[in-house]
């Protein structure tokens, strides 16, 4: 029997994509709105509650406010803003980050999906962090890159439209940002690290970096002991590939065209005398970074084949 699932603020960048991965699927059933009901409260509230399942596709505002439209306790939530990734009584929805992240998610009723740049942060930082190869007392630096899908419809419009001439856009320049809290919290740091994120000419694409000076009396392991802690630790995911140290490449591109996808790949390079490294995540900020975490975190919720509907 398929389960029924609604899709609030299915017209938005992550609703639309969210919206295609679950189109023909046979195990799901979508409930929609006409267009001219996907603003009105009460048609809302009554599509949500007659749901199995609910995934929040709106700004954090909207979001909280369409908590309280859902009353019947039945109904399971999947929230993509960022509205309560720190709340408690959310599960936080990257189930590959620890060892029962899955299984919590499976048994959840509130799951907050991560934003795209955690989710390349925590990959790289949350596991070694836990492992005590990387001090959680560090000030680490997080430097990223994205597509301009990732501000919506208002950052697509003004690099294709507005503005077709910005190569880069550089931005949180007061260094206060939305994921600060996700990335110390679910990394188990002592601080938040100094975020530097960047918008580039592509419509989807992402490059997370975490560069560092491996002093072991500070409590950083070797280039290789990272590398091989992170290799052990997604071994057997489907969805996280971590990149041989042998084979790294000279340079790492993020294309302008490039194709969806739901994977995350990781790398750990290293200066020839191991005295620093660059621990680099690329992933797509629609795909593993929103709309595709999403559908995984449903599929696990349901009981259903957790890459149904993927790009793998």
């Amino acid at each position: 029997m398929a389960i029924s699932v609604f899709i609030d603020g299915a017209a938005g960048t992550t609703g639309l994509e969210i919206g295609e991965r679950l189109a023909g699927r046979a195990d799901i059933s979508l409930i929609r709105l006409d267009d001219s009901l996907r603003k009105d409260t009460q048609a809302r509230a009554e599509a949500m509650n007659d749901s199995d399942f609910v995934i929040l596709c709106l700004p954090d505002d909207a979001a909280r406010d369409a908590m309280t439209l859902i009353r019947n306790e039945h109904v399971r939530v999947i929230d993509a803003s960022s509205a309560h990734r720190v709340v408690p009584g959310w599960t936080y929805g990257f189930a590959e980050m620890h060892e029962g992240q899955r299984q919590a998610i499976g048994n959840s009723w509130r799951v907050s999906n991560p934003g795209c740049y955690p989710t390349g942060f925590l990959a790289l930082v949350s596991p070694l962090v836990e492992r005590g190869l990387l001090p959680a007392r560090h000030g680490y630096t997080v430097n990223a890159v994205s597509g301009y899908s990732g501000g919506g419809n208002a950052l697509i419009d003004r690099f294709r439209v507005q503005e077709p001439d910005i190569g880069f856009r550089t931005y949180a320049l007061d260094m206060a940002h939305k994921h600060l809290a996700e990335m110390q919290v679910h990394a188990g740091l002592d601080r938040a690290p100094l975020f530097a994120p960047s918008v580039v000419r592509a419509m989807r694409g992402m490059m997370v970096e975490v560069p560092l000076f491996l002093d072991s009396e500070a409590g950083f392991a070797s280039a290789r002991e990272l590398h091989d802690a992170l290799r052990a630790h997604y071994l057997g995911e489907p969805l996280v590939n971590v990149m041989p140290m042998e084979d790294a490449p000279a340079e790492i591109l993020l294309s302008e065209n490039a194709a969806p996808s739901d994977a995350l790949t990781l790398h750990v390079h290293a200066s020839a005398d191991g005295s620093q490294a660059r621990l680099i995540a690329m992933l797509d900020n629609l795909g593993k970074g929103a709309s595709g975490a999403a559908v995984q975190n449903l599929n696990i919720m349901a009981g259903l084949d957790e890459l149904a509907g993927l790009r793998v």
